[in-house]
């Protein structure tokens, strides 16, 4: 090959590889940038609510839940809406929620019925601690006794012995298996009780058993039945023939079966409809009751006094509109069980968080127009000579703060190492239309002071307009292992529920329910 060819193909080969250079340069840059999650990772489904309740946790005597938001397939979906038969998916009966306080659970809800409320679906239920694991007793912790029984058919440790086989005596080895003869041998002991089958001609089954040879051999038999017979699933029916007009019972009709199996079926019409938690409370049957009337006319309508003696559904406290004393937690519900993930956020020193939360307080009240307005200093003539004159060149102290009503401050770690968020809420005293409201979302920056990254300002008279964000909660909304915080959007008539992600300096909207959210965020 002369140099011209050789140079020729080192051309071709360097052309070939800018080529593939460029080729690969253009799919990076239309690389989206986010790799899809593998399928076996994504949960199936995931419910968000809020269940709002009076009375004492753990034995409310009011509650209802709220559903906020489902996850499927990695998109938020509205709760209040997905999937609604009549009521949505989120509020189907038996539906088990995990409570959850700051990521830990406290209890289990369990969605009995649903109903709406101002257009809106809510569920009732009944609230159950979680249950704990009992430990074993201590003879089920105990060693297995090995039992030497020829006749059972429990694996055993050793060779087992036969009837037809003699005791060892001596060293107690039989073949170099090693097995003892002691006084637990069915054949070296005479007293020991036997039991024998019964015989096909059903009688008494010790006129053909098989005893050993010493008459006063024990044994136990079945007692042999006279005026019964076994039916073939094991119940007895007795015996008609001495009394025709006795009443006997019948097993149940192939028909109820076949109608228990039609309802079945309509129940399941729809195969492929994704389903939550179910509870782990049985269902209890469906028991009807008759009372023997008169057949004289069996026409005739009749009237009784009295309680119904019929079965009723179980009738569940309802909570209705907005009590001053109603609380609130977060309820999950979801296809796969996730380990716990709490949220408390650990200060290096106490100090820290204690000038964090001075910070946002002096800010809450500068956005509610507490603080009073910094006055200029006053010039006076300078009197020296006396006592009294030194004294009146002190500054009076300052005047104390002025207090925050309703305030509530938390602090969240939301991702493992991603530092602290703080929340705070108050407001100020007065009517209804003339309150305040602030909430305050910030993260402390790399000098130690606060950085506000979320401000919410508002009064009663404009709530329509500007609702009154108040905290639930942290929770794992997307299932992630990260939480966002769940607000309550309240407004003058309406509210709805939102859910913020607070990632890099930043909190991003992620999700609101009811169709769109009323009301205008007012950024720092």
């Amino acid at each position: 090959m002369s140099s011209y060819n050789r140079g020729g193909v080192l051309i071709g080969h360097a052309v070939l590889t800018l080529a593939g250079l460029a080729a690969a340069l253009s799919a990076v840059a239309q690389y989206p940038g986010q790799v899809a999650k593998n399928a076996k990772e994504t949960p199936e489904l995931r419910s968000i609510a809020v269940l709002e309740w009076v009375g004492e946790p753990g034995k409310p005597t009011r509650s209802r839940l709220i559903p906020v938001a489902v996850l499927d397939g990695g998109q938020l979906q509205d709760g209040g809406i997905y999937l609604a038969r009549p009521e949505p998916l989120s509020l189907q009966s038996e539906v088990e929620y995990e409570l959850e306080q700051n990521g830990k659970p406290i209890g289990l809800y369990d969605i009995r019925n649903a109903g709406q409320e101002q257009g809106s679906w809510v569920g009732f239920g009944a609230w159950r601690p979680i249950p704990v694991a009992r430990p074993r007793p201590a003879a089920q912790l105990a060693h297995p006794r090995i039992d030497d029984d020829a006749q059972s058919d429990e694996p055993v440790l050793h060779r087992k012995h036969h009837a037809d086989e003699k005791p060892n005596s001596g060293s107690g080895k039989s073949g170099g298996s090693g097995s003892q003869a002691g006084d637990d041998d069915p054949v070296a002991d005479p007293d020991r009780p036997t039991l024998h089958k019964k015989t096909s001609s059903g009688g008494a089954s010790d006129s053909t058993a098989d005893t050993s040879s010493d008459p006063d051999h024990p044994t136990l038999h079945k007692k042999a039945s006279t005026d019964s017979s076994a039916d073939a699933d094991g119940s007895q029916t007795a015996d008609t023939s001495s009394d025709p007009d006795r009443p006997t019972l019948h097993k149940k009709s192939s028909s109820s079966t076949a109608d228990s199996s039609e309802s079945a079926s309509a129940s399941s019409d729809d195969p492929d409809r994704p389903v939550l938690h179910k509870s782990r409370k049985g269902q209890q049957d469906d028991i009807g009751h008759t009372e023997s009337v008169d057949t004289t006319d069996p026409d005739r309508p009749t009237l009784k006094r009295g309680q119904s003696s019929g079965p009723a559904p179980d009738l569940v406290p309802t909570l209705i509109g907005l009590p001053p004393d109603v609380q609130q937690t977060v309820a999950v519900s979801d296809a796969k069980t996730h380990p716990a993930h709490p949220w408390t956020y650990s200060w290096s020193s106490p100090d820290d968080e204690a000038k964090m939360k001075a910070s946002l307080e002096d800010l809450a009240r500068t956005a509610l127009g507490l603080n009073a307005p910094a006055e200029a200093p006053k010039r006076t003539p300078v009197r020296t000579g006396t006592v009294a004159a030194r004294k009146a060149k002190v500054a009076p102290p300052p005047p104390a703060p002025a207090p925050l009503s309703g305030e509530q401050f938390h602090v969240f770690e939301l991702a493992y190492g991603s530092g602290a968020t703080l929340v705070l809420s108050a407001h100020t005293d007065g009517l209804p239309n003339q309150q305040k409201f602030v909430t305050l979302v910030a993260q402390p920056d790399l000098y130690g002071n606060v950085l506000v990254l979320m401000k919410n300002v508002t009064d009663g008279t404009h709530l329509d307009e500007t609702p009154r964000m108040r905290l639930v909660d942290a929770v794992d909304a997307m299932a992630d292992n990260r939480g966002e915080l769940l607000f309550e959007l309240r407004g003058q008539t309406q509210r709805q529920f939102a859910l913020y992600r607070v990632l890099r300096g930043q909190a991003d909207k992620l999700f609101v329910s009811g169709g769109g959210d009323f009301g205008v965020d007012s950024r720092n």
